[in-house]
């Protein structure tokens, strides 16, 4: 029997608007004309509460979206299973809307706005009809403060309004802040799966609903998010890569900010001097493994303060401070294990939403990379049998944990610092097997911005396409930058006259590989051993040489005590080939040249500037090993 329902849908009135805890006249009015546009059969002002926790993911388990994990093994914690099709994020569907084509660069998919906003409202339209509407106000950073942002974002998930309520301060205090006259971001979300037609044919729910067709929409002027069709990831979750780096990003330009994909790290010296860290790595390259470190050198501490964004703006004196617009972590299942990241399988003992693992005969979750040996058995990521001999993975290869950032047991005290952490030095890496030597300090500021811009990474799962492919990303910023790529590189330059102190600039490379394909790093707590060196530098007292793409340790300013890696492999660590290298430089210009006359000077002088020291090779008279300090 075909089942029908009236479809004219209730009037706004009764869709809780007239009991809704706000009276900013400006949000009351956004709400109503979304819920006019999309026709949920209900509005629910969400107030961040454990209690409202409770309650959705009651009934996400009772829809099958969540399934319960066993309350001893992993207390109040809970896996999702993604449609196969909604696994990362979708960047050939994600558009800036740029009044000007030329502003949103060569490396967005620009689109116009006026013809944009046609299409979606023709596909949000009664897109929530049969679901709740959702309305989920939140603060990215600590609320009130003066690095912090305030949004609203609307969804008809469920999923997306618990996640949101872990990764950022969502609920009462936002709104409060909106209803004192801070500025907001609108941020739109449907999944794209009404449960009823334009004719009142009503259809069963999916325990992962969403639509082949996805808009991933960025309006930087006007300062909106519109995202229809993905329920996973920051696809979903607005304050994420949307509004914490494309928006954001965009009104850095305009307000002398960056918004940028970066880790910010705590470390405390043996003499108990403080550094605070940023560092840039595309998705899926070890950023949360570096944020949780554990040194292996005495004396030393690393505290987190973040894994993923970090807002950074100049000071009254002069001096860039940053914060973690977040409140928790969005991170990569697999790889993460007792043996790579102990203090991150601590964390998710308890209270997470972990997406696209696989789940165990007992009722808790297994990854790849987890533990040293698989199971004998598990319900693999799309629900089925697997072995150790199935041939295939268990967990999706960007499976994902959501936990509070609370619960991370080397979360720094000043996570919450309004006025956010002095930078005293800036990180740019990626996976790359050859070229890219272990660590390297940029000379100046113009040189450590061509070390970002310069940054090339085999590709990740985090993203559609090949896995294992090298793409240029500059400053890990390629998928996320929210106006054109030149004109970014021009801010960062920029910087230099707007900081009376500018951070050291470095690259680092954990990934570089022997001829037989080994790693000839050992990594996780061994890169302590980097970041001292670089801590070093800032306080300078570490031993440098140069050579053509700047300064890397000399071979007694790196501590190596204890560490067993071979000579050779040392050595190759910090080889720099002049023929793979200008064969590196030949593609970084082609690269950017797609940028045309935008591209800064700067970068081109330090193409140059490179080319220039490897034409010499006075540096390659002497082996690694052999310097030291003079």
């Amino acid at each position: 029997m075909e089942l029908t329902r009236d479809v004219t849908g209730p009037a706004t009135d009764t869709l809780s608007l007239t009991a809704a805890p706000t009276t900013d006249a400006a949000l009351l009015a956004w709400v109503r004309g979304t819920a006019e546009l999309t026709q949920p059969d209900e509005v629910v002002w969400c107030d961040g509460s454990p209690a409202e926790f409770e309650r959705l993911t009651d009934l996400m388990v009772a829809t099958g979206t969540l399934i319960r994990l066993d309350p001893v093994l992993r207390p109040n914690s809970f896996l999702a299973r993604s449609a196969p099709t909604d696994v990362a994020r979708v960047e050939s569907r994600t558009f800036i809307a740029s009044h000007r084509r030329e502003d949103a660069g060569p490396t967005n998919n620009w689109r116009e706005p006026g013809a944009l906003r046609e299409e979606l409202h023709g596909v949000f339209a009664g897109s929530m009809r049969g679901r709740t509407m959702y309305v989920v106000p939140f603060s990215m950073g600590p609320v009130g403060g003066p690095i912090s942002q305030l949004g609203v974002q609307v969804t008809d998930s469920p999923y997306a309004v618990v996640s949101m309520g872990v990764m950022t301060r969502m609920g009462a205090q936002a709104l409060a802040a909106i209803e004192a006259g801070a500025p907001w971001v609108p941020a739109v979300h449907s999944v794209g799966f009404p449960l009823v037609d334009a004719i009142g044919r009503v259809r069963p729910d999916v325990p992962w609903p969403c639509n082949d067709l996805k808009y991933i929409a960025h309006f930087p002027e006007s300062r909106e998010i519109w995202s229809f069709g993905s329920g996973y990831g920051g696809n979903a979750l607005l304050g994420k890569k949307c509004f914490a780096l494309r928006i954001a990003s965009a009104m850095g330009r305009q307000e002398g900010w960056l918004a940028e994909h970066m880790l910010l790290l705590k470390v405390t010296s043996p003499e108990q001097r403080v550094f605070h860290l940023a560092a840039a790595f595309p998705s899926a390259c070890g950023k949360t493994n570096l944020a949780m470190l554990r040194p292996t050198i005495p004396g030393w501490q690393v505290e987190t303060i973040g894994d993923d964004i970090a807002w950074m703006r100049p000071d009254p004196e002069g001096r860039l401070r940053a914060i973690n617009p977040e409140a928790g972590f969005f991170g990569v299942a697999p790889g993460t294990g007792w043996a790579t990241n102990p203090t991150a399988m601590e964390m998710l003992s308890e209270n997470v939403i972990f997406t696209n693992v696989a789940l165990t005969d007992d009722g808790d979750v297994w990854w790849e990379g987890m533990t040293e040996q698989a199971p004998q058995h598990l319900i693999d990521w799309q629900g089925r049998d697997w072995t150790p001999d199935s041939g295939r993975p268990a967990a999706h290869p960007n499976a994902r944990f959501t936990v509070a950032a609370s619960q991370c047991p080397s979360i720094a005290d000043d996570i919450d610092d309004p006025a956010g952490v002095p930078v005293d030095a800036i990180l740019f890496g990626g996976r790359r097997r050859s070229n890219v030597p272990l660590v390297t300090q940029a000379a100046d500021w113009s040189a450590g911005v061509f070390l970002g811009a310069s940054i090339s990474s085999e590709q990740t799962a985090a993203a559609e396409g090949t896995v294992g492919e090298l793409r240029h990303d500059p400053f890990a910023m390629l998928p996320f930058a929210g106006y054109d790529m030149a004109d970014y590189f021009g801010h960062w330059l920029s910087m230099q006259d707007r900081l009376e102190e500018l951070p050291l600039v470095f690259g680092v490379n954990w990934f570089r590989r022997g001829d037989d394909g080994r790693f000839l790093w050992p990594g996780f707590g061994e890169n302590s051993r980097v970041l001292e060196w670089i801590c070093r530098r800032v306080e300078g007292t570490a031993g440098a040489h140069e050579t053509p793409l700047g300064l890397v340790p000399t071979a007694d300013g790196l501590t190596l005590d204890g560490l067993d890696v071979p000579a050779a492999d040392l050595e190759e660590l910090f080889r720099v080939d002049p023929a793979a290298w200008s064969a590196e430089l030949d593609r970084l210009e082609t690269y950017f040249a797609r940028f045309g006359d935008k591209l800064p000077a700067q970068i081109g002088r330090d193409v140059e500037r490179v080319r220039a020291g490897l034409r010499e090779q006075r540096w390659t008279a002497q082996r690694w090993l052999d310097w030291r300090v003079d």
